[in-house]
């Protein structure tokens, strides 16, 4: 039938974008009152600075003053700079070490939850009470244990004072920090584990594959978005680690101290425009390392990954619905397995 030349086709597809816009907008309301005013506020307050001495008068201004770039140029001078490069190093080595060891352990966890055997259910409970553990009281626990006539130096027979500058300072922060985050790994691949057919591992059986293989052929790579996503969120949370070392080891202590104790520092002491600076040099690093990561890794945090996937399949299969092999999972599956 054709179109009249006065009628326009109507779009299936039509007004669903002023729809959608209408449906998100108090989603984005709230995320501009949480999100972008307080990182606005933040690099407004990093401009100005509050108890100036006052070189006429001798008296100390009341109020803030505008400082311009003076807050952040202070902050990479002087002891100011050699501390923050040393709170910056320690910031960047937490992360990695931490990260790399709770990914590894966090694996395994959940390879062990994912096994069914008799009493699978009180492992799976007692690998994720850490998790549940607040850091503070995780913090106090950790700090009764590495004092010094706690269970640790009980157990390994030392008198090692953790709690001062030093190596063991350090240990003691990845040690507690791995304990308490692990499991959330552990949890996120164990998650994806499960969405694994067993007709792929059956099939990569026939074919010959040892459990190594059906490992790294098999279970890494479809359990990789879900793996993706846990890392990238412990590593945003291990960059903005505080509370932990804060509380086992204590302030101002050279070897751990982070960026956000620096902060902390300076907001304690009423320096509110240089504790801006630094929060917001700190959210720049954060971006920066999660845009990176996204970029790098491919980490699906949002679908686009499934999107694109789903789109080529149409394009690859002339377009084909659910009994497509681009639409269903089985057939991707078992040709992995048949690849081992």
């Amino acid at each position: 039938m054709k179109q009249s030349p006065g009628k326009r086709q109507r779009r299936h597809d039509e007004g669903t974008g002023r729809l959608a816009a209408l449906l998100l907008s108090p989603t984005l309301l709230v995320l501009a009152l949480v999100v972008l005013f307080p990182i606005i506020s933040s690099l407004r307050e990093s401009l100005y600075t509050s108890g100036v001495l006052d070189p006429e008068t001798g008296f100390v201004n009341e109020g803030s003053v505008f400082a311009g770039l003076d807050n952040y140029t202070a902050i990479f001078s002087g002891e100011a700079g050699d501390r923050f490069w040393n709170a910056f190093y320690n910031t960047t080595f937490f992360t990695v070490v931490c990260v790399v060891l709770e990914t590894i352990l966090g694996v395994a966890m959940a390879l062990i939850m994912h096994k069914a055997f008799k009493g699978r259910g009180i492992v799976r409970a007692s690998i994720l009470v850490p998790w549940a553990i607040p850091t503070v009281v995780s913090a106090l626990l950790w700090k009764w244990i590495f004092q010094a006539d706690g269970a640790a130096n009980a157990l390994m027979g030392t008198e090692i004072l953790w709690s001062t500058e030093g190596w063991q300072s350090v240990l003691s922060v990845i040690i507690a920090d791995t304990w308490k985050t692990a499991p959330f790994i552990g949890l996120l691949v164990l998650a994806g584990l499960q969405t694994i057919s067993a007709d792929i591992y059956e099939a990569a059986k026939v074919d010959g594959a040892s459990p190594w293989q059906q490992f790294v052929r098999i279970t890494l790579p479809l359990v990789k978005p879900a793996l993706l996503v846990a890392v990238l969120f412990r590593l945003l949370d291990t960059l903005r680690l505080f509370d932990l070392p804060y509380v086992l080891v204590g302030p101002r202590k050279d070897s751990v101290e982070t960026i956000t104790m620096l902060a902390f520092d300076e907001a304690t002491n009423t320096r509110y425009g240089p504790a801006a600076a630094y929060a917001f040099i700190l959210f720049v690093y954060v971006a920066v390392v999660a845009f990176a990561f996204v970029k790098v890794l491919g980490a699906d945090v949002i679908g686009e990954a499934r999107v694109k996937t789903r789109t080529a399949g149409r394009k690859r299969w002339g377009g084909r619905g659910n009994g497509s092999p681009a639409a269903g999972g089985s057939a991707a599956g078992v040709k992995t397995g048949s690849e081992v």
